[in-house]
């Protein structure tokens, strides 16, 4: 376990954007924790671009979604760009997104990743999402020809959430193994209530997963308990921490408990600093 701790210090945190996300990661998140802020369906891009740009102006590195399906068209793309890089932003993170139907004519991630390797790469970083299990409404073969179609157009990949350690092993070894090289952030729940949490899980995509949590949660663990996402670490072994795998750090997905998630994370960092520490 003690071996993932780079990867804990290399954490960022993923928040939603509502009305009081960006006063809870101020009041709890370091300014060295890059924050990714998602997208909404139903609300569009707005909301992630305030609150990015919010964020960045208060010193933290930040991370929008720049989801696909929401961008309405070539114009509204370049002026997403426009305000993002005046703002000082440096990294975005492409998914296709949930919106249906599509809000323009973009209705996958690669549509708007190679329409900004047209506009010059204007983010030196690029996220895309990798799936350590299958996407409930894409067929596997589609997802791994996507990734390989992506990967020209970014610089890393996200893994969605997981929580079967034999499935996220062998998804970075696939994903090796397929000849793709980009750095590799693992995709991670923070330490929610496992109810709110495998709620939260079904909405956005991983309910396969959720029901993994459920079936393998201790009968003498509530579902009400906190989830501990140390345990998903240390189950993984060392294949997080392989030069070859390129695993390079964590994507924390905190469903807005980042002041909990923060917490969580010193107390572990300040543990396993002494489990390294020779005796």
């Amino acid at each position: 376990m003690a071996r993932a701790l780079p990867l804990l210090r290399r954490a960022r945190y993923e928040v939603l954007p509502t009305a009081g996300a960006g006063d809870a990661v101020l009041a709890a998140v370091p300014r060295d924790v890059p924050v990714t802020v998602t997208a909404s369906p139903t609300k569009g891009l707005d909301p992630t671009i305030e609150l990015a740009g919010r964020l960045r102006a208060e010193g933290y590195q930040v991370v929008p979604h720049l989801s696909a399906r929401l961008i309405r068209g070539r114009a509204h793309l370049a002026e997403l760009v426009a305000r993002l890089t005046a703002a000082g932003v440096r990294d975005v993170f492409v998914p296709a997104g949930d919106a249906d139907p599509p809000a323009g004519p973009f209705t996958s991630a690669l549509d708007v990743l190679e329409l900004l390797t047209e506009m010059g790469s204007p983010f030196p970083e690029v996220g895309i999402t990798g799936y350590p299990q299958s996407h409930p409404k894409i067929d596997d073969d589609v997802t791994v020809q996507a990734m390989w179609d992506k990967r020209r157009h970014a610089t890393y990949i996200v893994s969605n959430l997981c929580f079967d350690p034999a499935a996220l092993r062998h998804w970075i070894t696939r994903v090796r193994r397929r000849g793709v090289t980009l750095p590799i952030l693992i995709g991670l729940a923070g330490p929610v209530e496992r109810t709110r949490l495998m709620r939260m899980a079904a909405k956005i995509g991983v309910a396969d997963s959720a029901r993994f949590l459920a079936g393998h949660s201790s009968a003498l663990v509530r579902l009400s308990a906190p989830y501990q996402p140390e345990h998903l670490l240390a189950r993984v072994g060392g294949v997080l921490t392989a030069p070859e795998s390129r695993v390079e750090g964590l994507h924390v997905f905190t469903f807005n408990q980042v002041g909990r998630t923060e917490e969580w994370r010193r107390r572990l960092l300040a543990r396993l600093a002494v489990e390294r520490t020779p005796s």
